[in-house]
């Protein structure tokens, strides 16, 4: 694979706070690592036990002593002794606290001049060997420091190279990227989502790590409690992948737009502020389907953008770039707003999962005109209706879902025998057993309308019941 990646930062610009060095923040591999340093190791015991070949021990003693330029002298003449004498350690040296050592070495190496990644690649290709085994072999090491300090170098070469990563390496590195964030109180969380916001630079690896459900499971981490740095490093990675204009058509199917307009109305901290601002503006400014844009506008006025961005224009901001971004986003929501038919708002609604009785669903003049509509795309929204009414554990949303699929069945001539192909009726049949007696209530007039003709009778009778009380759970439906 060619490096078609090359001109990714004249793409992707590099925000105030963070940096593709990934030092901006001290984690807790780069405290170990600076601990781990002053501990020399004694490499002539290596030699004298034979465990290492006299080769590799004048190679590793030179430049463990060496500082930078004559490091750099070293490495330009013992190119590839570099790389052999690094990976025959690596491959033969048991004890943790070399290990560590040795990876550390490798990483400042790296980190001193990219181009040094090379090194490896070159004694790969020599010995017609791939250059991640080594590495990739020390991710099941049960040391915390040694599998994140090999990832760390793993990204580094599969980033600063000239070639990208083979696909089944690449999915088997993005898969334990992924693992490693779900982990539980994972303390290296920092560098793991470093690495990945590495990764996720390059357009190729985007579409490997949407392929592993990364997307997903970003969400799912960000929709849980985590401190405010990693909420930064995670939100970055999906700016990333909004700037291929593919994933930023796709992003909203994950509920991006809801769980990032809520981090945003509780977020303290100007970088996370900032770096949701902007994948708000790729959202609207990189797909190339316009209908998508205008429905990530609806999705994030639904969600109170509009009220967020009031609210930080009130402040005194000095980031030029999160002026510029609430600018841009306040003329675009407000168009969209003035542009809003009452169709796009209700369909965006229901895209978004976060049902409430927002007055389309009350409006009779609403379904009169819509009901029908609700059938294209394969009937998408009324899918995600009946989805809802099986998956949601929220009373209002199973109102809503239940009282709009009665109101379809209402007003649509065939909605009786598409609700129960679609195995709606037997969900919100099921609800009229339900704990909560407003979900009950909308069960029962769905219900009720799926199973009687004269809805309009029906309606009148209800009214009286309604003004007597809210009517038992056991009404006899009739046929």
């Amino acid at each position: 694979m060619t490096a078609s990646h090359k001109s990714i930062k004249d793409i992707i610009p590099a925000l105030p706070d963070e940096r593709i060095d990934m030092l901006a923040a001290t984690s807790v591999l780069q405290q170990q690592a600076t601990e781990i340093r002053t501990q020399r190791v004694n490499w002539q015991s290596y030699l004298q036990s034979q465990m290492i070949s006299q080769e590799d021990y004048s190679f590793i003693v030179a430049f463990d002593s060496a500082d930078g330029p004559t490091r750099d002298t070293l490495l330009k003449k013992s190119r590839n002794q570099c790389a052999k004498t690094f990976l025959n350690l690596l491959g033969h040296v048991s004890k943790d606290q070399t290990i560590q050592y040795i990876l550390i070495m490798i990483d400042d190496m790296l980190q001193e001049d990219r181009s040094r990644v090379e090194i490896f690649k070159e004694h790969a290709a020599k010995k017609r060997e791939t250059v991640w085994g080594p590495f990739l072999n020390l991710l099941n090491r049960p040391d915390g420091f040694i599998v994140n300090m090999t990832s760390r170098i793993i990204a580094k070469i599969a980033c600063w190279g000239r070639d990208l990563m083979e696909q089944s390496d690449l999915h088997f590195y993005l898969t334990w990227l992924k693992e490693q964030l779900k982990k539980n109180n994972n303390e290296y969380m920092q560098s793991v989502a470093r690495c990945l916001q590495m990764m996720l630079r390059i357009n190729e690896y985007r579409f490997a790590f949407v392929a592993v459900d990364g997307i997903s499971t970003l969400l799912a981490i960000l929709s849980s409690r985590i401190n405010f740095q990693i909420q930064y490093q995670l939100v970055f990675c999906l700016w990333v992948l909004t700037f291929n204009p593919l994933l930023a058509e796709k992003m909203n199917k994950f509920n991006v737009i809801p769980i990032l307009a809520d981090i945003l109305s509780d977020s303290v901290k100007e970088k996370v502020t900032r770096i949701i601002l902007a994948v708000f503006r790729n959202l609207i400014e990189k797909p190339q389907d316009a209908q998508v844009s205008k429905e990530h506008c609806i999705a994030m006025v639904q969600c109170k953008v509009l009220k967020q961005l009031s609210i930080f224009e009130q402040r005194k901001l000095d980031d030029e770039d999160i002026v510029e971004d609430i600018d841009f986003l306040n003329q675009k929501l407000q168009a969209s707003v003035q542009d809003l038919s009452s169709f796009d708002e209700y369909a965006t609604e229901i895209k978004s999962g976060r049902l409430e009785w927002s007055p389309v669903h009350k409006s009779a003049k609403f379904w009169r005109e819509n009901a029908s509509r609700l059938n294209e795309k394969n009937y998408e929204l009324l899918r995600i209706l009946i989805h809802l009414l099986e998956s949601s554990k929220d009373p209002l949303v199973l109102s809503v879902a239940s009282f709009d699929i009665g109101e379809y069945v209402r007003h649509y001539p065939r909605g009786k025998d598409v609700i129960e192909q679609l195995g709606g009726k037997q969900l919100v049949m099921q609800l009229l057993a339900h704990e909560d007696p407003n979900v009950r209530y909308e069960a029962l007039l769905a219900v009720q309308k799926l199973m009687v003709h004269n809805w309009e009778y029906l309606g009148k009778q209800l009214k009286k019941e309604e003004t007597q009380g809210t009517p038992a759970q056991g009404t006899a439906v009739k046929a």
